[in-house]
């Protein structure tokens, strides 16, 4: 989400704004917001049996790393899966049980960079495209000392607050787990 977020940044050509502290404040938002029904799972089948001593550390995490497990390997490619395995020189798992936490979770990370670059791929272009209209327009009137930026931005701008950007975005980055 931070890596979708930090892009649609430099796409709009404000490399300062929102600030960091913004864009990781809004991704943690989004994560907790993804994550919950993960969360609360894990609260349920986990946490609350473990603060009430009904069973004790060991059991305790089990319960609580297959309800993670089962989320980072709907969102897994198996192409990355098959990637951190062959790295490792492991055999290929059986079945989805026999996916050590080691090897599953460098794949979800890979997984997650390249829907983030993929979702970051479909926001950059239609702000390159107004760069590049600008940029034309600006060459066909002879004014080659205005920089092209100076006009694209407000025009770049104008249009992600007219499309929603900011909710498209958010849908975007959610739906990317939830399909």
């Amino acid at each position: 989400i931070v890596i979708v977020l930090s892009l649609l940044r430099q796409a709009l050509g404000l490399p300062q704004t929102p600030p960091n502290s913004v864009i990781v404040t809004l991704s943690i938002c989004l994560t907790y917001f993804t994550m919950a029904p993960v969360l609360d799972e894990i609260n349920r089948v986990a946490l609350t049996p473990y603060m009430a001593e009904q069973i004790d550390t060991h059991e305790a995490l089990e319960r609580g790393e297959a309800p993670l497990r089962a989320f980072m390997i709907r969102q897994t490619r198996e192409s990355d899966l098959r990637a951190v395995l062959e790295m490792a020189r492991a055999p290929l798992p059986r079945n989805t049980d026999d996916i050590a936490m080691r090897h599953l979770a460098p794949a979800f990370l890979l997984s997650e960079l390249k829907t983030a670059f993929q979702i970051g791929f479909v926001i950059f272009l239609p702000f390159l495209m107004i760069d590049l209209v600008v940029g034309a327009v600006l060459m066909s009137l002879g004014m080659i000392m205005v920089p092209p930026a100076t006009v694209s931005l407000p025009l770049k701008l104008l249009l992600f607050i007219l499309i929603d950007g900011w909710v498209l975005v958010s849908r975007a980055l959610l739906n990317s787990y939830w399909t």
